[in-house]
């Protein structure tokens, strides 16, 4: 009989989408006080592809990425999830907006896959704890990503892809330095 053993770290990143760009710089500073420097930053893109947020939190909204330094265990993930989800609360008291200042979504990437966590259920995503969610983005092949049938539209785009295949060298590297 196979014995189970610890999950492999994996890396923390966040996306992070924003109307206002002192908000995002108030949720990036709060984000690197809670999991480590951040160690890869994309630029913004449009978040144009849905107007899901836009009732919430105003148009002409714009998605960052950021990773973080450290390497975590997976299992994590819902912890985080529910950590970032009081973030926002707490950035929209300290902006004393009535709006929702950030959308802020934490996920891990695996040398084969990108992960994000949710409190939305749907049929490809997978019970974790706490009403959180995982939800399978994409997956990675050598040279390429593969996009899945469920991949959000917002995160098909060239560079945002870029942005992961960065994000899973420096995943690599560090992997290689733990493993030893």
């Amino acid at each position: 009989m196979a014995q189970p053993k610890p999950f492999a770290p994996v890396k923390l990143f966040c996306g992070v989408i924003f109307g206002d760009a002192a908000a995002y710089d108030l949720a990036k500073g709060l984000l690197a006080e809670a999991h480590g420097r951040v160690d890869l930053e994309s630029p913004g893109f449009a978040f144009d592809l849905t107007d899901y947020y836009e009732k919430e939190m105003g148009p002409g909204l714009t998605r960052r990425f950021m990773s973080f330094r450290g390497l975590v265990d997976p299992g994590r993930l819902p912890d985080i999830k529910l950590g970032t989800n009081a973030l926002e609360e707490r950035i929209r008291e300290e902006t004393g907006g009535r709006l929702r200042p950030v959308n802020i979504d934490p996920g891990y990437v695996t040398a084969s896959a990108v992960v994000m966590a949710t409190a939305k259920d749907f049929a490809h995503r997978i019970p974790l704890a706490g009403g959180i969610y995982a939800h399978l983005e994409f997956l990675f092949s050598r040279t390429d990503v593969k996009l899945l049938e469920w991949t959000y539209p917002d995160m098909r785009r060239d560079g945002v892809k870029r942005f992961f295949q960065g994000v899973r060298g420096i995943y690599l590297d560090q992997h290689k330095d733990v493993k030893g």
